[in-house]
């Protein structure tokens, strides 16, 4: 599966991330969160510097992650994953994760 260019906005800067052929949607619902979650963290006024804003936004999401992780352990939920076959939570997440990986290329940096 080939990778394609995408242009997207984080709290009005501009990155081009590499985004896996069909994967669009995922990667865009991710940078949304992101966004989001930094635009939330500059507009509660106390932070300014964009690198610290993104290093709160960063473990604030991570945080979210390990709870849901957690939620998942106690609570096993299977879901149909490619060709019908079981997937967990933890899989998934493993997944996106490697995928946000690849978004952010070869120097692994976003900001």
């Amino acid at each position: 599966m080939s990778a394609k260019q995408l242009e997207v906005q984080i709290m009005q800067q501009t990155y081009l991330l590499a985004c896996p052929q069909g994967q669009e949607a995922r990667l865009l619902d991710a940078v949304e969160r992101v966004d989001t979650a930094m635009t939330r963290i500059r507009d509660a006024g106390k932070v300014r510097a964009r690198e610290r804003i993104a290093v709160l936004a960063a473990l604030n999401l991570a945080f979210e992650l390990a709870d849901h992780q957690t939620r998942a352990a106690a609570q096993p939920m299977a879901t149909p994953g490619p060709g019908g076959a079981q997937t967990d939570d933890a899989t998934l997440l493993q997944a996106l994760a490697t995928r946000l990986d690849e978004a952010l290329g070869s120097d692994g940096r976003l900001i």
